[in-house]
């Protein structure tokens, strides 16, 4: 059957290919896409969102509601030096387009309450509307089957700072709180899994771009300036913890590996701000997320592939998207 879940994003870049994931996969019933401050300007993470919906030929069919526009107690950082405006310039016109009245953190209270423990998230943006679901619901975390968490390091480097994971980074005080209020998790972290398992570089690049497909040339554009980002720090390719984290929910049987870790997010440290501290075991705490360790790197290359490979028209003209080259 498939799998009921809400992607929680910041929409740019990687977001809208977990969108791609959760709006194409077979195994997926994606019941709303709910959006939190983070990456990009919050009216332009709405476009993308609309955007992506489009891309994958399914605009007006998968809600889309407004969340928090600001961390719980600090002012929203941007990624925006990383991701321009998230989708490499491409448009659209979705001037009918627009949330729904709903607020997003009372429709996570409202789908997990509707399906008690059948309901998944997939927070892939800064925790602030989950953080604020389980404040407003004390019954929400228990309603959640599983919360898949892109967030955080394993006890390694970060992207933001040396010490810190952007998402956590950005409302700290959301994740620690999240950490603490009975949630079944699983985390897929930035360092070391997204650096050694989810990074495409030129090679796989290419075998996407050859795929041909409209939803190959959005993906090549949407990550392009996130690309160009990437290699004035090392990293030569693009990162995929977003679309990883919602294949993950899909397809469990990509892990190799996972762990069992108290996890718990600095918040007043000088210079650990959001720093995720993971313990696996031996300092007496009790666990608290599954961690994942290891994936089929190959596997998820070739599973992105495949939901690239589909022959989906947008709706709508998307003004910037590159028309299949002649031949």
């Amino acid at each position: 059957m498939p799998v009921p879940f809400v992607i929680d994003t910041d929409t740019a870049q990687d977001d809208c290919v977990a969108l791609l994931v959760g709006l194409l996969d077979p195994a997926a019933d994606l019941r709303a896409i709910t959006m939190v401050a983070g990456n990009v300007g919050f009216e332009r993470q709405l476009h993308n969102a609309f955007l992506t919906l489009n891309a994958a030929g399914r605009l007006g069919e998968v809600p889309v509601h407004a969340g928090c526009r600001r961390p719980l107690m600090r002012p929203w950082v941007s990624a925006e030096n990383v991701h321009g405006d998230g989708v490499g310039g491409l448009s659209m016109d979705d001037g009918d387009q627009a949330a729904e009245d709903e607020h997003a953190v009372d429709t996570l209270v409202r789908l997990a309450a509707e399906r008690p423990g059948e309901l998944s998230i997939v927070a892939i943006g800064p925790l602030t509307n989950i953080a604020s679901a389980a404040l407003k619901d004390p019954a929400f975390a228990g309603n959640v089957k599983t919360l898949y968490i892109m967030g955080g390091s394993n006890n390694g480097r970060g992207n933001i700072t040396p010490a810190a994971e952007f998402n956590f980074y950005v409302d700290p005080e959301a994740a620690k709180a999240v950490f603490a209020a009975g949630f079944e998790i699983v985390v897929v972290p930035w360092h070391p899994l997204t650096l050694h398992r989810a990074v495409f570089g030129p090679a796989q690049l290419a075998e996407i771009e050859a795929l041909g497909t409209p939803l190959a040339r959005f993906f090549t554009r949407i990550c392009a300036a996130t690309l160009e980002f990437d290699r004035t720090v090392g990293i030569d390719g693009t990162t995929h913890p977003d679309s990883l984290t919602a294949a993950l929910l899909l397809h469990p049987e990509l892990m190799r590996a996972t762990g069992r870790y108290n996890v718990d997010v600095e918040t007043s440290g000088e210079i650990t701000r959001g720093y995720a501290a993971m313990s696996w075991g031996v300092h007496g705490l009790e666990p608290n997320a599954t961690v994942v360790e290891d994936v089929d790197a190959r596997g998820f290359l070739d599973y992105l592939k495949g939901v690239l490979a589909r022959p989906v028209e947008p709706r709508r003209p998307i003004a910037g998207l590159p028309a299949r080259p002649a031949g």
